[in-house]
């Protein structure tokens, strides 16, 4: 599901394309110039060639590789791979996180996914509206949003609350 959320041109591949798709969406979503500019895009292929690529000398991905990367890390170490996904999603959420605040308000929320090739406004509202928004700024925290990452991709116990795995059911 995660991979398929970063396959932005939805041809079955991660590649430098939907890097580069994603990219010029966000910056451009964000009206960021300039250095802002070149900053959010150089932290953008920072992340995708450390914690998706897994090297910088790949051009793209499939999901079976995608797949047995994560699976392989977990299985050697569980406690080094959650530490490890905390740090990947950390380090995309102050991506992300446009406007440097620690909050993700409704209109970075959806330009965010709209960067990254999910259209569904509406679907993208109903997810926002899932997550632990703080009713004092209307914005969700990073660091929540960073630990429902977290527990995606790493928790075993399927009783787990997981407002990830619940937008991945609505459609995402």
């Amino acid at each position: 599901m995660w991979y398929n959320s970063l396959d932005v041109n939805h041809d079955g591949k991660v590649s430098v394309q939907d890097v580069q798709e994603s990219k010029n969406k966000f910056t451009i979503f964000h009206e960021l110039v300039g250095e802002k500019a070149k900053r959010v895009q150089v932290n953008f292929d920072a992340w995708l060639n450390k914690y998706i690529f897994g090297t910088g000398a790949k051009k793209e991905i499939s999901e079976s590789e995608f797949v047995e990367k994560l699976r392989e890390a977990y299985k050697k170490d569980k406690t080094a791979f959650k530490r490890e996904m905390q740090e990947c999603f950390d380090c995309i959420y102050a991506v992300l996180d446009a406007n440097k605040d620690r909050n993700i308000d409704l209109d970075e929320f959806i330009r965010s996914f709209k960067a990254f090739g999910h259209e569904n406004e509406a679907l993208v509202r109903k997810i926002f509206s899932m997550s632990n928004v703080n009713p004092e700024n209307e914005a969700l925290p990073v660091r929540d949003i960073v630990s429902a990452w977290v527990t995606f991709v790493t928790e075993e116990d399927s009783d787990v609350k997981d407002i990830i795995m619940e937008a991945f059911s609505e459609g995402l």
